[in-house]
Formats: C-alpha cells, sequence, structure tokens
C-alpha cells in the first residue's frame, strides 16, 4: 500500500469503528483525552481478539513531559518488552534530556528490550520530537537508532501550522524514516497536505463526542479534569476515517 492511516484508539469500540472505516493500523493507548498513555494489556489482547490491522501501542506511563525517572524507565522498559513478546507490531516511545535533546542512550535500551523480543517489532518516536529543541538533530538520531517512523505535527500546535516545518523533515527522512503526520488530522488536512509536504503517512484519532447514558448525573464532581465533562465520551467515527481514507485512495489510487 501507498499510504499509512493510522487511527489512534483506546478502546475496542473505536478500534472496531477505525477498522470498519478503512484505517490501516492503529496506534493504541489509554487516556487519549491526555494525549495518550500505555494501555492496559487486557485492551490490547481483546483488540487483538476482534480486530485484525496491525497494533502499534503508546509507551508513555504518565501524562507530561519526556523526561522520566529511573523507576519510570523501569516500567516502561518491561511494557516495551511485554507487548513486543504479545504480538505488537510497533512500540511508540519517545524520551528527552533535561536540555532538550532525544535520550540517546535510554531509547536505545527501550529499541534493544523490544528486538530482543520480536527482532521485527517497528520502532516509532512520538511527539516528543515536537518539543525537542532541534528536530535535524532529533532525525539524525532517529536515523541512527534504527527507528522506523516519527509522529510530528512539525513542533506545532497544529500539523497545519507545522507544514513548512513538515515538508522540510519528510524531505530530509527520504527513504529511511516514515513521517507520520498528526495533529489536527482530518480528510480535508489531509487533501491539503499531501501535495504540499511529499507525505504519505497520517495519524489521527477522528473522534466524535457521545453523551454518557446516565440519567441521574451529579454535575459539578470532577473526577479528573476540570472544565471537561464526566457525562461525555470520546469514540471514533467511522465515518471520519472513512472520509480521510477516500482522500488517501483518491490521491494515491486515482
Amino acid at each position: 500500500m501507498k499510504f499509512v492511516l493510522e487511527a489512534c484508539v483506546d478502546s475496542v469500540e473505536s478500534a472496531r469503528a477505525a477498522q470498519a472505516g478503512g484505517a490501516t493500523r492503529f496506534e493504541l493507548c489509554g487516556n487519549l483525552i491526555i494525549g495518550g498513555t500505555t494501555p492496559d494489556p487486557f485492551l490490547f489482547s481483546r483488540v487483538q481478539e476482534c480486530c485484525t490491522l496491525p497494533i502499534h501501542v503508546l509507551i508513555r506511563p504518565r501524562f507530561g513531559d519526556f523526561l522520566y525517572t529511573d523507576e519510570e524507565f523501569m516500567l516502561m522498559e518491561q511494557q516495551v518488552s511485554w507487548f513486543a513478546a504479545h504480538g505488537a507490531r510497533a512500540v511508540v516511545i519517545g524520551m528527552l534530556t533535561p536540555n532538550g535533546a532525544l535520550d540517546r542512550d535510554s531509547m536505545a535500551r527501550l529499541i534493544e528490550a523490544a528486538r530482543a523480543q520480536n527482532p521485527d517489532c517497528k520502532i516509532t518516536l512520538h511527539r516528543a520530537f515536537d518539543v525537542c529543541r532541534d528536530p535535524f538533530a532529533a532525525l539524525e538520531t532517529a536515523k541512527e537508532l534504527g527507528v522506523n517512523t516519527i509522529l510530528t505535527s512539525g513542533q506545532a500546535a497544529s500539523c497545519v501550522q507545522g507544514a513548512p516545518l513538515l515538508t522540510e523533515l519528510v524531505h530530509r527522512a527520504g527513504d529511511t524514516v516514515e513521517i507520520l503526520i498528526g495533529a489536527g488530522v482530518n480528510a480535508a488536512v489531509i487533501g491539503n497536505l499531501l501535495p504540499v509536504t511529499g507525505a504519505h503517512a497520517f495519524h489521527m484519532s477522528g473522534k466524535r463526542t457521545l453523551d454518557s447514558q446516565m440519567t441521574y448525573r451529579r454535575e459539578g464532581v470532577p473526577m479528573g479534569l476540570p472544565g471537561i465533562s464526566e457525562f461525555e465520551i470520546w469514540r471514533t467515527d467511522a465515518q471520519a476515517i472513512a472520509q480521510a481514507r477516500q482522500v488517501l485512495d483518491t490521491y494515491f489510487v486515482g
């Protein structure tokens, strides 16, 4: 296939919808509402049972920055090993040093842990890339580490704003690293960015908000994020994925 349409999902329902809409692979995470964290292994196993698409698994132990403690790193190493051993097509990782460089040594250890379990396990560098000090230096480090894919918005709040850097990254990456465009991706954005950036890989959640089926609602008691209703649930919209897939099919297949 000439293109990639990766759906970011954090539930079985979203995975099913994304596959029905025509996604080519999943990035599986937990807690998408906070940018994603490492998914529960039982969620991973259930998605494997229900769906046939390749699963790329996010490894992120918590919300926040990408400078991790020794305990957090130990956990990440164990997670990488487990998911690689249990059928993940790729692990999605990223670590930075205090001065904003890609943490080469820690990344190398995580990659080694994954490929010790499965030599064919692919590696995606996630959006830690978007907050690193020097994207071009990070790209070269990623190449040297054997990273297969970099998920990026072009170091901007959205991929539309990051289009100039994305274009340069695609050019510099060539055939060595896949530049996977994310942040604000939908069918219209894909249509606009394809001829500009030269990219062929896009990452989206295609989310819609469902109203809770709770009939009794105690308002004003937030359980995590003030300002976000506890009675709204994010799910992938199969139609949004299908619209994006149609744009890609038309552009690459005709």
